[in-house]
């Protein structure tokens, strides 16, 4: 019975792909068929989706894509990139730095890789054509940089692994070795994620800084000083602010991350009314009509997702896949391998979002098994899955950088390709040095 479902669910899906269906149809369809398979109510479906769509940590999703797109409405976005741009100065490569440095900022607004590549690209993408870089160049750099977008905190799809490892529960030699931090909690992940995040940005400066001088891209004329620098951040005062308010009151405990992203909300509607006065009600419906459309679609694939993986759980198909592993090899960096190239190369197909809800439930039992953090798991698989924003068929970075730019995906792709290289081998120092993921949250009693 479990090779026929497993036949049946995937075959489904697969076959749904193949002929162009969405993603969430191919999920939906399969999950459906499945249970007709096995001879249960289907209203079992849409009692899971149901629930899966009601959790309190999942309303942090709709608030933070909302409190990025009023970000960017009210000028935040604008003046966080003038300060990375005059940090930058005259260094070689610098305005392409300060891209790299303008997205970690925005990502620890926004939330999303898309959005982070939307908003940073949109200024940033002409500003370094302007100064004679290439324009495929131009586009990697931006597309690479925005998937830090999914890794600073406060991150969607971290939000989105936390609610998938919810319903896990973990073995007893998982409570045994990691207590009461064997489950998942998002407020730990956020944690977690900063170091990482700062790591994947070094990995993409030098890259930068290589391709630069190699290239002859040269910094802004006008030099650098102290003097500039100040002056823009006391321009920018109140955007460098909204990560700190946001961040520090997750990480000091004063708000869940769900209370951060309607603190973020607030913050960014006075700051945007009444100190920087670009927030107007036009503005304020277009940031309110992209929140709509964007949490739409996420929650159309969380419940499908959530359903697939909830049959994935019931006929064993993790334990099964645990075991084939672990009798192929115990070593925990050979499985962190076999990890890392299959979450590379299923994210180049499959939008992050699903992969996750697909995945988590799959691969996380292997992680408990082998004596894997599961904080530490989910840090690695959002940084791995971070790379198939940059890369083809379904890159959605490059798609966006792409509709800026005016050229194609092919050329953006090959560009991007050195980046998405180095960034690989930051996601493997991050996965071999459990530390530089979980010193944080025990610094902070996580």
């Amino acid at each position: 019975m479990e090779g026929s479902i497993i036949a049946v669910l995937f075959g489904t899906f697969l076959g749904l792909l193949l002929l162009g269906a969405p993603i969430t149809v191919a999920l939906g369809v399969s999950s459906l068929l499945s249970y007709l398979y096995l001879g249960e109510n289907p209203i079992k479906l849409v009692q899971i989706a149901f629930t899966s769509v009601g959790s309190f940590p999942l309303m942090a999703l709709p608030a933070f894509i909302l409190a990025g797109a009023l970000m960017e409405a009210a000028g935040l976005s604008r003046r966080l990139i003038n300060v990375a741009e005059s940090l930058a100065g005259p260094f070689t490569g610098g305005i392409s730095a300060a891209t790299v440095m303008g997205c970690l900022f925005f990502g620890a607004i926004s939330g999303s890789g898309p959005a982070t590549t939307a908003a940073v690209g949109m200024l940033m993408i002409p500003a370094m054509i302007q100064r004679g870089y290439d324009k495929g160049f131009a586009s990697a750099v931006t597309a690479s940089s925005g998937s830090l977008g999914i890794v600073i905190p406060p991150s969607i799809p971290m939000v989105i692994f936390g609610i998938a490892a919810l319903g896990l529960v973990p073995p007893p030699e998982a409570v045994e070795k990691f207590g009461e931090f064997a489950s998942v909690s998002i407020s730990k992940l956020f944690i977690a994620g900063f170091i990482p995040a700062f790591i994947i940005a070094i990995s993409l400066l030098i890259a930068n800084y290589v391709l630069c001088k190699k290239r002859g891209y040269q910094g802004s004329a006008e030099g650098w000083s102290v003097r500039n620098v100040f002056c823009e951040m006391y321009r920018s005062f109140w955007a460098l602010m909204a990560p700190i308010v946001i961040l520090g009151g997750i990480y000091s405990g004063f708000f869940t991350p769900t209370e951060a992203a309607i603190v973020a909300i607030f913050y960014t509607l006075i700051v945007g009314k009444f100190i920087y006065k670009e927030l107007d009600i036009k503005a304020m419906n277009r940031a309110l009509e992209t929140t709509t459309w964007l949490t739409g679609r996420v929650l159309l694939i969380l419940f499908t997702a959530t359903v697939f993986g909830r049959i994935l759980v019931e006929n064993q198909v993790p334990s099964t896949i645990a075991a084939s592993m672990l009798s192929l090899t115990e070593n925990i960096y050979l499985i962190w391998a076999m990890f890392i190239f299959f979450l590379l190369f299923v994210g180049m197909f499959m939008e992050t979002l699903a992969t996750i809800l697909i995945l988590a439930p799959v691969m996380l039992p292997v992680a408990y098994t082998v004596g894997i953090d599961p904080t530490h798991f989910g840090v690695v698989m959002v940084c791995a899955l971070g790379i198939g924003f940059q890369t083809p068929p379904l890159g959605e970075n490059l798609f966006i950088a792409s509709g800026i730019s005016k050229i194609s995906i092919e050329e953006i792709s090959a560009r991007a390709l050195p980046f998405a290289c180095i960034n690989t081998v930051a996601i493997f120092i991050i996965a071999y040095f459990p530390q530089l993921s979980l010193w944080l949250p025990a610094l902070f009693g996580y």
